[in-house]
């Protein structure tokens, strides 16, 4: 397959941005190591990410992420609003967005054999966020996240998928691609480039 990195380059993030969602799996650390602390501290949107963990154990990642992050990282927690910063969705636990833009906690079956599934957390940020929303598909191996990432384009959002050339694992970003024709496919770099910048041009 040929490289489509940074492919869709003159599409630039939308002018309003109310939130953004992020989805990965394997190699998600990596990757997000690289985008995450692109993000300004005057970031005013939330930015909800899914990855995929072992159910039996507790995350880390609001650990390691807020010592390498300018923004606050938590853990999401159930009616918490989606406020500014970084939210992590829980093990075991399926992140929705609810239509008054709080966060909901599930214990509904796996999704993609996932929970929490990427696919349910785009698909109700969608329905809560419309065209404010700009979702991101990282590395990962299976197909979670496709479905979510049409939906996101269905409702008007943005799309960026990362170069599966450039993904540890192709699969999850070769399928985002297919099912929903992203406005942007780029590098981990550019990923986290166009973030800030629109993260800077947004007035709080």
């Amino acid at each position: 397959m040929l490289s489509q990195s940074d492919s869709g380059d003159d599409a630039r993030l939308p002018a309003r941005i109310d939130a953004v969602v992020i989805g990965a799996s394997a190699g998600a650390i990596e990757a997000l190591g690289e985008v995450l602390p692109c993000l300004p501290a005057t970031t005013p949107w939330p930015v909800l990410v899914v990855v995929h963990l072992p159910s039996n154990q507790p995350s880390l990642l609001a650990s390691i992420f807020s010592r390498r992050c300018e923004l606050p990282v938590q853990e999401a927690q159930d009616k918490q609003p989606a406020t500014r910063g970084i939210w992590f969705a829980p093990p075991d636990y399926h992140v929705l967005v609810e239509s008054n833009r709080t966060l909901a906690l599930s214990i509904e079956g796996p999704v993609n054999h996932s929970r929490p599934s990427i696919d349910v957390l785009f698909e109700s940020a969608a329905d809560a966020y419309g065209a404010g929303l700009v979702a991101v598909i990282l590395t990962g191996a299976n197909g979670d996240g496709a479905n979510g990432a049409k939906a996101v384009r269905d409702a008007g959002g943005f799309v960026i998928v990362q170069d599966p050339a450039t993904a540890e694992a192709k699969m999850m970003p070769v399928q985002a691609i297919e099912r929903s024709s992203p406005q942007r496919v780029a590098s981990l770099e550019a990923i986290g480039r166009a973030l800030r910048e629109a993260a800077l041009e947004s007035e709080p």
